[in-house]
């Protein structure tokens, strides 16, 4: 089958946007910032290698992700944009914004106009660890400041790129207050980057059940022992039996099948807000 002018335009810039996002372009320059180190920059090794499987945290680059699971991301949205499948995209958990701004790239570049990309965190770095789920005690990344990206920053990391427009929203808040009341119908893509068992069962719970079938879910942080807890713990409470296909050895995804119900209240003890206010959880549209 010939492939036309417009997609290989198309798969040039999506392949340009990921070198760009992952800063593989001039990741050695990356290596001269060891004289400015930041020492909560736990991961510091930009290598070509560290960057292909996401095992460094990039001085510079928009994302920590790696290349193989931005390949995934890139599969994913082609599987349910030729499979027609409904839905929005969303990342919980986006540090400086890259995944996301390569959803909306992607949606740009082929010219879709009718499915929106879901920008979820915090904005002020990890959650202290939760009383309602012990198995976090002791977790101290709500405590490293390399994690802590504004949403200003990330705002303008999406401007950077040209990609910042009224398809892109902004959840700004913990997701336990945050993704309960989002204004989100139906979801084909929900990338989950929260490394705890709180925000993971968080993200599980307010969110799988918007996920359409025919949908995928990408857990990036599936090897961490909290997080992959998190997701066998609902998997198994609600008979999800779809396949967990491994991605780089250390995130996953699987294809939703089916429907299945989600009792959020059952799930979710403690009160929650009925809207998103204005001040620490907060909706930017553009």
């Amino acid at each position: 089958m010939s492939v036309s002018k417009e997609q290989t335009s198309r798969e040039l810039y999506l392949e340009m946007l990921k070198k760009s996002i992952l800063f593989e372009i001039y990741i050695e320059h990356e290596q001269k910032y060891v004289q400015f180190l930041d020492p909560n920059n736990a991961l510091f090794s930009p290598t070509k290698e560290n960057r292909q499987r996401g095992q460094d945290w990039p001085p510079i680059a928009h994302s920590m992700i790696g290349r193989e699971r931005m390949n995934n991301l890139h599969q994913c949205m082609n599987a349910v944009i030729n499979e027609n499948i409904e839905g929005d995209f969303i990342e919980t958990g986006v540090w400086r914004g890259g995944s996301c701004i390569f959803m909306r790239g992607f949606l740009k570049a082929h010219g879709i106009t009718d499915r929106k990309v879901w920008v979820a965190d915090s904005f002020e770095g990890l959650p202290a660890p939760d009383p309602q789920y012990p198995v976090d005690a002791g977790v101290t990344l709500h405590e490293v400041d390399f994690l802590r990206v504004s949403v200003e920053e990330v705002i303008e990391n999406f401007r950077k790129y040209d990609l910042l427009d009224g398809q892109v929203s902004f959840l700004k808040g913990w997701f336990k207050d945050t993704l309960p009341v989002a204004p989100i119908e139906k979801i084909a893509i929900a990338r989950l980057d929260g490394d705890m068992y709180s925000s993971t069962t968080d993200a599980l719970v307010n969110l799988y059940h918007k996920v359409s079938v025919g949908g995928y879910v990408i857990i990036d942080d599936y090897t961490v022992p909290l997080c992959q807890r998190a997701v066998h713990d609902f998997r198994n409470k609600h008979n999800i039996t779809e396949s967990i296909v491994n991605i780089d050895g250390f995130s996953a995804f699987w294809k939703k099948t089916r429907e299945i119900e989600v009792n959020r209240r059952e799930e979710v003890e403690v009160e929650r807000p009925t809207e998103l206010a204005q001040g620490h959880n907060r909706i930017y549209r553009f």
